[in-house]
């Protein structure tokens, strides 16, 4: 398996493990591994165009720019925000909050489009 396959394992494995978390009503997790799916994502595709590891950096927008993806305005949108619940839900002080905030239709919702703009990012790696 190279590098390319193994970062487009993960982000499958990462889809897979929100849909646990969902089931469980993790919702916290739900929307941690859709941000971790979609960057791994974005890194296979990083990857493919450069030929070189990926930067050890979580914001999706840049990697989508580094990766050579073009986002229409939607899906930008979509992963500036799944950008943020990385940052959220890595330090103490947020985590509360963005658990208070999160509900099981807005962890469904965001585990739905993860599912959509993982996959179109997938399909195209060669």
């Amino acid at each position: 398996m190279n590098s390319i396959e193994r970062w487009a394992e993960q982000a499958r494995y990462d889809i897979e493990t929100a849909r646990t978390m969902q089931e469980s009503g993790r919702y916290l997790y739900v929307v941690f591994c859709c941000q971790q799916a979609v960057e791994k994502a974005m890194k296979a595709l990083v990857v493919q165009k450069t030929g070189d590891f990926p930067p050890r950096l979580h914001n999706l927008p840049r990697l989508a720019d580094i990766a050579g993806v073009g986002l229409d305005p939607v899906r930008e949108a979509f992963v500036g925000e799944l950008s943020g619940y990385y940052i959220q839900t890595r330090y103490p002080e947020e985590i509360e909050s963005l658990s208070n905030a999160l509900d099981r239709d807005t962890a469904a919702e965001t585990l739905r489009r993860t599912e959509e703009v993982t996959q179109w990012l997938l399909s195209m790696l060669k």
